[in-house]
């Protein structure tokens, strides 16, 4: 792995920086092909989307978009993670506005599993973990992950790629990291984010790419009964794309959606990318 921190291989960070302290960022996972980061314009816009939310000035553009070609060209696959802090502040939860941000990347080799699950349908559980409600938050990919990391927590069966949190109402929301779709029909079903949950960048291009593919994409709320009427369940992430759910499992529950042909129709789409 290699570290880069405002521009400088290896540097440190001040243990006064917000983002260590209160978790007060926004950061994004990029995957790396052919030497080039997948989507960046989607993973821009949510960036600069993120930190207009939070009040966060963001890095220059034209010196990040230089920084992230530069650094995704040192590998033709691999992980580029992309983290920006508020910066260094003073103690105490009240930003001065003075805070110059702190953007920190790291590259990554991409993770054996990523390729695998591509290949086979996956298992998936449903947590016990809630994720919390919050307008003012929901979407973003703020630094604060501490619900998708109690929840990750839940198992530790290898066998088991992901696992679905709910609301506190019982909606399903999102994976730990990762996106919902269901088909049924030409209906494509994806959990609204608007109360919670991050909005993934292949969220969107999924939800932009439906129409091509003759799917009529929705956003709603999901229920386990939604899950267990559909035709097709698959997830997906900006790492590892498209996965095709062969199971989910919810205490002594287990549903086997029938079939896996949209997730293998949007793989074969972004081949192409």
């Amino acid at each position: 792995m290699d570290i880069w921190i405002n521009g400088k291989q290896g540097a440190g960070i001040d243990c006064r920086d917000r983002g260590l302290q209160y978790g007060d960022g926004v950061f994004e996972t990029m995957r790396v092909r052919h030497g080039a980061v997948r989507l960046l314009e989607y993973h821009l816009d949510r960036l600069y989307s993120g930190c207009a939310r939070l009040g966060i000035e963001a890095p220059a553009p034209r010196v990040l978009r230089r920084e992230l070609k530069g650094v995704a060209a040192r590998r033709t696959v691999g992980v580029l993670k992309l983290i920006v802090t508020r910066g260094t502040g003073s103690r105490g939860y009240r930003p001065k506005g003075t805070e110059r941000c702190t953007r920190i990347l790291s590259l990554h080799a991409l993770p054996r599993t990523a390729l695998e699950n591509l290949r086979k349908p996956v298992r998936v559980r449903v947590c016990g973990t809630s994720i919390s409600s919050n307008p003012l938050l929901a979407g973003i990919k703020t630094l604060n992950r501490l619900e998708s990391v109690m929840a990750r927590m839940e198992w530790s069966d290898h066998r088991i790629w992901e696992g679905l949190m709910r609301d506190v109402d019982g909606n399903i929301v999102c994976g730990t990291m990762s996106n919902l779709f269901l088909v049924r029909g030409s209906r494509l079903l994806t959990p609204l984010l608007d109360r919670g949950g991050v909005a993934g960048v292949m969220r969107r291009w999924i939800l932009e790419s439906a129409g091509a593919l003759e799917l009529r994409a929705v956003q709603g709320r999901v229920r386990w009964t939604d899950l267990v009427r559909a035709e097709e369940v698959f997830m997906s992430n900006a790492v590892v794309g498209v996965v095709s759910v062969g199971s989910v499992e919810w205490g002594n529950e287990r549903m086997r959606p029938p079939r896996c042909e949209a997730a293998s129709h949007f793989l074969d789409r972004l081949r192409h990318l």
